[in-house]
């Protein structure tokens, strides 16, 4: 899905890669410079750039199979493993994703990957319709990286991840 930079896009927090935000509303990355994007894939190396180039795509498919391929490659690669449970949620095989998630959690606890999948895993809640669990992984993705000093873009995204989340809340009450 590709949007035209315009008005109010700039002000959404990037997703971590050239080209690509997080759209306030949906939580969920979209292209909105295909250029800087395309540029950025051409430069790189790393298969889960590709995949997640795909996935941004609407093709979960292609992408569940360029997974594989890596994985059987790097089994044990952190983005990889990410992008697993990416792929499941994109396919709306959410209680696979959360599941996917909570394994990696319990693997990366305590280390400065942790805030990642809290992140990713308060995605996968709120995609799932639960914004109470995604606000409590937000909060505990926004504490950590304010507590490592994190960039200051990331502390945005799990600031305004939590927000979201929050606004959905107060109006389901």
């Amino acid at each position: 899905m590709t949007i035209a930079l315009q008005d109010g896009v700039s002000d959404w927090p990037t997703a971590g890669f050239p080209g690509v935000r997080m759209n306030p509303d949906t939580l969920l990355p979209v292209v909105v410079n295909e250029e800087a994007m395309e540029s950025a894939l051409a430069a790189s190396e790393d298969p889960a750039d590709r995949i997640m180039a795909l996935l941004l795509d609407n093709q979960p498919k292609e992408a569940a199979e360029l997974l594989a391929e890596a994985r059987y490659k790097d089994p044990e690669s952190f983005r990889l493993r990410i992008f697993e449970a990416e792929v499941h949620r994109a396919t709306h095989r959410l209680d696979r994703a959360v599941q996917l998630f909570k394994h990696l959690l319990h693997d990366v606890q305590g280390s400065s990957k942790e805030a990642i999948v809290h992140q990713y895993l308060g995605r996968a809640y709120f995609v799932s319709g639960n914004a109470l669990a995604a606000s409590e992984e937000f909060a505990k993705a926004l504490d950590l990286r304010v507590a490592m000093a994190a960039d200051a873009a990331l502390i945005y995204s799990s600031a305004v991840a939590l927000q979201r989340a929050r606004n959905v809340l107060e109006l389901a009450s």
